[in-house]
């Protein structure tokens, strides 16, 4: 009998079907599965995010999640408050840490971005609420049937990156900024055929 039900089990397994970035990789079934386009309102969590996507400029999403929990670690759990007051000194300490992306601009960007995210807390009440008002608040959903319609940026994801750069904030492309529109679930870009679609 219990044999049956881990068969049976591996069978409903192998008939879902996913976006098909997320179809391969065990690590980013379960971001896409759990995370990637659930509507995120944590400040804390949009930050990480933010600032995970600027980490991937240049690199593989996968490559980005394998380090996620070094990153939590070295970033003191993306705390803001504690990462605006990082000193040179603290920047050359990250810089010799193998479990994160070493590169001088991202890691110096986490530390500028840190302080211009309390500064939009503060004028807005919350960053949520100051990133969910290029969307007006509310989950655009996308009926995308394929990956290959998705696009690369929007004219939404356009205005933030020129909004964040105009407040101090690097690594904040158009791109990046959709990416990150896509997982923190200001859109929705699941495609239509992914059992994820109608869910979040």
């Amino acid at each position: 009998m219990a044999a049956k039900s881990r068969q049976g089990a591996a069978a409903s397994e192998a008939d879902v079907v996913r976006c098909a970035w997320a179809d391969t990789v065990a690590l980013m079934q379960t971001y896409h599965d759990e995370e990637w386009g659930v509507p995120l309102h944590d400040d804390r969590a949009l930050f990480e995010l933010l600032t995970l996507e600027g980490a991937q400029a240049g690199l593989s999403w996968q490559t980005v999640l394998n380090k996620r929990a070094a990153y939590r670690k070295a970033f003191d759990g993306f705390d803001a408050e504690k990462i605006a007051r990082y000193t040179p000194k603290r920047v050359e300490k990250l810089l010799q840490n193998a479990g994160i992306i070493r590169n001088r601009a991202k890691v110096e960007s986490t530390v500028g971005n840190a302080r211009a995210f309390l500064a939009a807390q503060e004028e807005f009440g919350s960053f949520g609420a100051y990133v969910w008002g290029f969307v007006d608040g509310k989950p655009r959903k996308n009926r995308f049937r394929s990956m290959s319609g998705i696009p690369a940026n929007t004219p939404q994801s356009d205005a933030m990156s020129r909004e964040l750069k105009r407040r101090g904030f690097k690594f904040v492309g158009s791109t990046i900024c959709y990416a990150f529109m896509q997982s923190a679930g200001l859109v929705n870009d699941h495609t239509t055929d992914c059992f994820r679609y109608d869910e979040v």
